[in-house]
């Protein structure tokens, strides 16, 4: 029976980036996955569905050249297929080069599902089975996408973002369930390549984890785009139909349409023999861990979506750095003011960022905040690419002058995140802080400035 001081469950971002920091260490370590390295955001998530993204993005943008002043000959259309093709050629390439950084670690890999049987022993269960003694164990086995009883997945009509990301055609229509991040991202998506979109959302706003003021932006900028937003609407149930399906709604509304894609959040994947033989304590379906991410089961930890705490890749990352060192013989936590600077990132057009606190968070937690803004359409770079929608918001602590959270919606938001993040808890003086001119990151400057009342770009108010 092979040895190892830690073995980690999962190849997802959580569950790789674990094995390496351990190895990093000095640890001798094993990775059991029963798909591919990279779990759902390399194969079905983030990087397939950004890189469909950037080729709709590229298609409005083409269709815009006039504007831009430049003629092109012919129309411009979406080659599905194509396009298809080139999000899994980029996607097989991550999942080759990934698979060999993991082993350059010197890290083995194993083939399979693992299942923890007893403490200290993880069974591999795949072409053969093998049986594995470990030291340390990191459950990182992700999430899967949630399905709706009044609306079960066909993988056909009826489907999950898995199925979206590699539909054999462009639907002429489709509804989407959930206004929630990978919703709002396939909205984007669809629309852009011409088929007639419709959102489906419960909830008062569009991307309900957001203030309301980004909500109702996206929904403006959505109708500009063909794509019609209806909150406050719940589903009851689908008819089948032999093109499609008719979703029906609790207000005795019905919309047809030639695919539907229920995209109302995800679940936890934990394997319940695992759960059994550690005798994890749970929190529902989740698996309840300390600030070193330690489980109820003495040397074992659990990162990533199946504590449930961000379902972000980038979460994962962050918990797996407390798990490995820990796991390694370090002190390390993971506290409440860490997850709160854990990023949010939506890749819609327009793209939604945010850090730290929203507006809805500071009243909810009694903190009075001034709000500094700034839009886009005065931003000399943003006017220049014609990407003028939208504008950053800086929220400001009355009490100690310290900048709480950022939120921005506009075509660049995600790419100024990092900035972004350097702005919570400070109360430098911005004025001698310079910007490179002509950049879009400017009006984070600008929205920085105005929480404090010294912008030169904004209007005082």
């Amino acid at each position: 029976m092979s040895q190892y001081g830690v073995v980690v469950v999962g190849g997802g971002p959580g569950g790789y980036a674990a094995t390496i920091r351990c190895a990093q260490k000095g640890a001798k370590v094993a990775l059991i996955e029963k798909n591919r390295i990279g779990g759902t955001c390399l194969n079905v998530g983030c990087i397939p569905s950004k890189t469909l993204l950037a080729s709709a993005q590229l298609l409005l943008q083409a269709r815009d050249a006039a504007r831009m002043g430049l003629e092109l000959d012919g129309t411009i259309n979406p080659n599905w297929p194509k396009m298809v093709a080139r999000k899994e050629a980029v996607v097989n390439s991550f999942v080759k080069g990934l698979t060999g950084l993991v082993k350059k670690n010197g890290i083995t890999i194993f083939e399979g599902k693992g299942i923890v049987t007893a403490p200290g022993r993880v069974t591999v269960s795949g072409n053969e089975t093998v049986e594995i003694e470990a030291g340390k164990i990191i459950i990182a086995t992700g999430s899967g996408p949630i399905g709706l009883p009044q609306v079960p997945f066909d993988n056909q009509i009826i489907i999950s973002s898995t199925e979206a990301l590699s539909l054999p055609a462009i639907p002429k229509s489709m509804v989407i369930i959930g206004g929630g991040v990978i919703g709002c991202e396939m909205a984007s998506l669809y629309a852009a390549v011409g088929t007639d979109v419709t959102i489906l959302e419960a909830a008062p706003q569009l991307l309900p984890i957001e203030d309301e003021w980004v909500g109702k932006l996206l929904e403006r900028e959505f109708k500009k785009s063909g794509i019609t937003s209806r909150t406050n609407c719940k589903v009851t149930g689908v008819k089948m139909q032999p093109d499609g399906a008719t979703v029906l709604t609790e207000d005795g509304s019905a919309v047809e349409a030639e695919k539907v894609l229920v995209a109302v959040g995800r679940k936890v994947v934990c394997d319940p023999e695992t759960v059994q033989a550690l005798k994890l304590k749970m929190n529902g379906p989740i698996i309840s861990v300390n600030e070193k991410l330690q489980t109820s089961a003495e040397n074992v930890y659990a990162i990533g979506d199946v504590i449930g705490t961000t379902y972000l890749a980038h979460g994962a990352f962050a918990e797996a750095e407390v798990a490995a060192a820990n796991a390694t013989g370090g002190e390390k936590t993971m506290t409440q003011r860490d997850y709160n600077l854990i990023p949010h990132a939506i890749y819609s057009f327009p793209e939604v960022a945010s850090i730290g606190l929203n507006e809805r968070q500071c009243a909810e937690q009694g903190i009075e905040t001034v709000i500094g803004k700034a839009p886009f359409r005065t931003n000399g770079r943003s006017v220049s690419h014609n990407e003028i929608v939208g504008e950053v918001r800086v929220l400001c602590n009355k009490a100690d002058n310290r900048i709480v959270g950022v939120t921005i919606v506009g075509a660049v938001a995600t790419e100024m995140l990092s900035a972004a993040r350097a702005l919570i808890g400070s109360t430098e003086k911005i004025e001698d802080i310079c910007f490179a001119h002509p950049t879009v990151s400017e009006v984070l400057k600008d929205a920085w400035e105005d929480a404090y009342g010294i912008s030169l770009h904004v209007l005082p108010h």
